[in-house]
C-alpha cells in the first residue's frame, strides 16, 4: 500500500501537475494540503476521473485539506482538531479507509516569531499531540500526514543557521514535534533515510531547487500499529522541477499487506 502527502500549493492553479503526479505515482491513499479552494470549488470530477474517492474541507483562499482513495471508500471520521483554536482554518481532515484511519494536516506556519501567528501554531501543536495521543490510546493502525512545517533537527534544513529565528524552526516547535513521536509514532522518512540528508520543500528564490538548498517539512508517523509494515519511504524530487509546480514535492510510504489474523485451534 503506498500512502503520500503533498501540498499542492493551490489545487486548481496546480490541477495538471496534480493529475500528472497521481497518473505516474499511483499512491493508493494521498492526503493533500493548502488547496487554496473555497468547498464549492474542488475540481471532484477531474480526480474522481483517476479512479480516485475523495473527501475534503475548503477555505477559500488559504489552508485547505483533502484525501484520496483508489483502494475503497473513504469513511471520513472528523474535519478539525478537537478544540481547534481558531475551527475556521481548514487544517485538519481525518478518515478511515481499508483498515486505516488516515489523519491528513496542515500545521501553521507559524511565521513572524514571536506574535500571534506563533501562538496559534504552538496552541494547535498543542491540540494534536492531544489528539494523536488519543488515537495511539484506540490500539489501531493510523497515519498522522501532512505538512507539518517544522524542520525537527539541522540535518531537515539547509544552511540551519539561517533559521534559527524562523516559526519552522523554533525551539518549541522542534521540541513539541519530538513530544509528538515520543507519544509511540515513528516518523518514516527519517527511519528510511537515518543520516541522509532528505527535503521535500524548495523555496521559489535563489534558484533553491537547483541549489538542493531545501527543508524537510513534509511528514508521514507511523504509529505502532503499523510501523512494523513500513516497508519504504521516499520523496518525488522531481515532481518539484515540473513546470508550474508546487514548492513542495509528494512524499510517501509504502507499507506491507497486514498479516491475517491466525485463529487457534480449538
Amino acid at each position: 500500500m503506498k500512502i503520500a502527502t503533498y501540498n499542492v500549493n493551490g489545487v486548481n492553479g496546480r490541477l495538471p501537475v496534480l493529475l500528472r503526479w497521481l497518473t505516474e505515482a499511483q499512491p493508493d491513499i494521498a492526503v493533500l494540503q493548502e488547496l487554496k479552494a473555497p468547498q464549492e470549488k474542488f475540481p471532484e470530477s477531474a480526480i474522481r476521473e483517476l479512479g480516485y474517492d475523495v473527501s475534503w474541507h475548503g477555505q477559500k483562499s488559504w489552508n485547505g485539506v483533502a484525501m484520496l482513495s483508489r483502494i475503497g471508500d473513504i469513511h471520513e471520521t472528523r474535519r478539525g482538531l478537537p478544540g481547534d483554536p481558531d475551527p475556521t482554518q481548514s487544517r485538519y481532515i481525518e478518515g478511515a479507509v481499508n483498515g486505516i484511519l488516515i489523519a491528513g494536516l496542515y500545521l501553521p506556519n507559524g511565521n513572524p516569531r514571536p506574535g500571534p501567528k506563533f501562538d496559534y501554531k504552538l496552541a494547535w501543536f498543542e491540540r494534536l499531540i492531544e489528539h494523536a495521543a488519543d488515537l495511539l490510546a484506540t490500539g489501531a493502525p493510523v497515519v498522522l500526514a501532512g505538512d507539518f512545517n517544522v524542520m525537527p533537527t539541522e540535518r531537515d534544513v539547509y544552511e540551519p543557521e539561517r533559521w534559527v529565528d524562523d516559526a519552522l524552526f523554533a525551539p518549541e516547535v522542534r521540541a513539541a514535534y519530538f513530544r509528538l513521536l515520543e507519544q509511540g509514532w515513528t516518523d518514516a522518512l527519517r527511519t528510511v533515510h537515518p543520516d541522509e540528508t532528505i527535503y521535500t520543500f524548495w523555496d521559489y528564490f535563489r534558484n533553491a531547487y537547483g541549489r538542493n538548498a531545501g527543508l524537510r517539512i513534509d511528514h508521514l508517523l507511523l504509529s505502532p500499529a503499523l510501523a512494523h509494515r513500513l516497508v519504504d519511504a521516499q520523496v518525488d524530487r522531481h515532481v518539484r522541477g515540473w513546470e508550474k509546480s508546487s514548492d513542495h514535492a509528494p512524499t510517501w510510504i509504502e507499507l506491507a499487506p497486514a498479516k491475517p489474523v491466525r485463529r487457534k485451534r480449538v
